[in-house]
């Protein structure tokens, strides 16, 4: 079911879908409670808060999302004992040319950014600010060229202000990106479009909240989980759809008395 509906959801004319013709798409994770039975238990452990530990097991969940539509491309999941950078390589194989890939600072791992380049796919990351990136040649747009690895990446150092209800706050963010023409990349446009990477968090809130309705997946035994979970992978925006399904062919009754006129 996951593989018949899975997709970007997105035509051509879908506003948002792509940027400067890349389709553009996040990788993020998070948690999703599961039946506290002694199977999963064994499987899938309990974490840890503020007021002791929670009441069911979690599985950690990785989706690859476009974010115009918020439909999941790929997913992938298993227990947290593992990180997110443990599961993320398992995404690129849905990655493809004209795509670009939005990821968090976790991500920032050069082994991940090369296979991502290997599907000739392009990469907007976040790194920490005090990470040293060499200043090979700087650009008109402020960015710079420096290398991560083997790959020639563009550096953008920029300024981010939050406001919330206790105020504003203004933070130092540096982003990576594999996109290293400054003229038609312009670095202003590539800070307004990792915002799009929210779009994820979204995602989830709908998986969460409005395909799951708060409650915890139903397998009560680990090996049922790739087949009792799709249906939370299914897209969760409805959009215009490129495919059609194909054709059915039935073979036709054999007659066994008088025609009869066809509503």
């Amino acid at each position: 079911m996951f593989d018949l509906l899975r997709g970007p959801a997105a035509g051509v004319a879908t506003t948002g879908a792509r940027w400067r013709g890349l389709l553009v798409c996040a990788v993020d994770g998070t948690l999703v409670a599961v039946p506290d039975s002694p199977a999963n238990r064994a499987e899938f452990v309990r974490h840890r808060c503020n007021n002791g530990g929670a009441g069911y097991p979690s599985l950690r969940l990785l989706v690859l999302v476009s974010c115009g539509t918020r439909t999941v491309l790929d997913a992938v999941f298993g227990p947290t004992t593992n990180g997110e950078t443990f599961y993320a390589p398992s995404l690129v194989r849905s990655l493809r040319e004209g795509m670009i890939v939005l990821l968090d600072r976790n991500f920032a791992v050069q082994a991940l950014v090369e296979a991502i380049i290997e599907k000739s796919a392009h990469v907007l990351v976040r790194v920490k600010e005090h990470r040293r990136l060499p200043v090979l040649k700087r650009l008109p747009d402020g960015s710079y060229l420096s290398g991560l690895g083997a790959v020639a990446v563009r550096v953008i150092d920029c300024e981010i202000t939050v406001s919330t209800s206790q105020g504003r706050r203004t933070g130092a963010c540096r982003l990576v990106t594999t996109l290293t023409d400054p003229h038609a990349h312009p670095a202003a446009e590539l800070i307004r479009l990792y915002h799009e990477r929210w779009e994820v968090e979204t995602s989830y809130l709908e998986i969460k909240s409005t395909l799951l309705g708060g409650r915890v997946l139903r397998a009560r035994t680990p090996p049922a989980f790739p087949r009792k979970s799709s249906h939370c992978w299914s897209p969760t925006r409805s959009c215009d759809w490129p495919w059609r399904m194909p054709p059915v062919h039935v073979r036709p009754p054999t007659p066994t008395g008088p025609a009869s006129p066809s509503p």
